[in-house]
């Protein structure tokens, strides 16, 4: 086994880990309460919420729980495509390996 074609392999495959990271990191993920006339939550590949839409006939409501309810259904669809796809494209790029900190 040659130790330096090792080293070689793994310095590559950091560096496409560092940048599929970059990458997601960069991509914003949609989520909604569902339906077009909900709530709208983009986000990005850090789970950082960039925008929260609601839509107008909401505001005029009394019921102040739904729309936390809605809020909250949104959030948690942004963050389940966004682990979905991080999970996705650094597995495939780990080719299933677990490597902790990264999956």
């Amino acid at each position: 086994m040659d130790l330096s074609k090792l080293m070689e392999q793994a310095q590559k495959m950091q560096a496409d880990l560092q940048r599929m990271e970059e990458e997601l990191n960069a991509t914003v993920y949609e989520g909604n309460s569902g339906g077009e006339e909900g709530v709208t939550v983009k986000m990005n590949g850090a789970c950082e919420v960039q925008e929260v839409v609601i839509a107008d006939d909401l505001m005029g409501i009394d019921n102040k729980d739904m729309l936390q309810d809605m809020i909250l259904l949104a959030v948690n669809a942004a963050v389940e495509k966004a682990m979905q796809d991080k999970e996705d494209k650094l597995g495939s790029a780990t080719e299933g390996l677990s490597i902790p900190g990264i999956l």
